[in-house]
């Protein structure tokens, strides 16, 4: 984890009127990260914002200048989140970034709003605990005995494969979080492609055969290996 030196700056000392309550950056990123997790992007707006912490849209303001940087420091909190292994012996590469896979699919399985907005904030601000944790990736891949350009490839690689699958997964548990739950919808719309593969053999066979099978974790893991063995076939 980053250490406590790399916490997100402070932008500007928070000012606030007679009768309003005391605001912290800190306490500004925290409460637009759950209003995000809790309501989705749509829902984030600095007046909104202002109502959760008790104060107004202006005395947030105060601290962020633009909804953007706002967006950037909550990514930054986010990525905070995030362990990347340390790797002392070279062989164990590729369990270290196996491991940090699965802890990034797993902040974004609990920030789902995030995959829309990786790429423009990626461009625009790179904070603290991003930069911490794309330097100790690519560390893991030079681990690997790839030189830093190859390294970086390799783990944009290995980022557009977590990205996408989680992002994915998390669509399909927001369409699946009525009254049936998730199982259920998988099996209806598994049923439903079937259906529609009546012509198709091969097709019809195949959803059949995901709609018979037991609820299983393996996907992401299977498709993480598939990636892996394609980068190591490269050292």
């Amino acid at each position: 984890m980053p250490d406590e030196a790399a916490a997100p700056p402070r932008s500007r000392a928070g000012r606030r009127r007679k009768g309003e309550p005391a605001l912290s950056l800190d306490q500004i990123v925290s409460e637009a990260l759950a209003l995000l997790d809790e309501e989705g992007l749509d829902a984030l707006s600095m007046r909104r914002l202002g109502t959760r912490v008790g104060a107004a849209a202006t005395a947030v303001y105060w601290h962020v200048s633009t909804k953007d940087e706002l967006m950037a420091l909550v990514v930054d909190e986010v990525y905070g989140e995030i362990v990347v292994p340390d790797v002392e012996d070279p062989a164990g590469w590729r369990a270290a970034v196996t491991a940090c896979a699965s802890n990034l699919r797993a902040a974004i399985l609990r920030h789902p709003w995030i995959t829309s907005v990786l790429d423009e904030v990626g461009v625009t601000y790179r904070g603290p605990h991003v930069m911490h944790v794309s330097d100790r990736m690519l560390a893991l891949f030079e681990a690997a005995g790839f030189d830093l350009i190859p390294a970086d490839r390799s783990l944009g690689t290995v980022l557009a494969y977590v990205t996408g699958m989680a992002g994915a997964e998390a669509a399909a548990s927001r369409r699946g979080a009525g009254d049936a739950g998730p199982r259920a919808d998988a099996l209806e719309a598994a049923e439903a492609a079937e259906a529609a593969a009546e012509r198709y053999p091969r097709l019809q066979a195949l959803y059949q055969a995901y709609r018979e099978r037991e609820p299983a974790d393996d996907d992401f893991a299977y498709g993480l290996d598939v990636v892996l063995d394609g980068i190591e076939a490269r050292r």
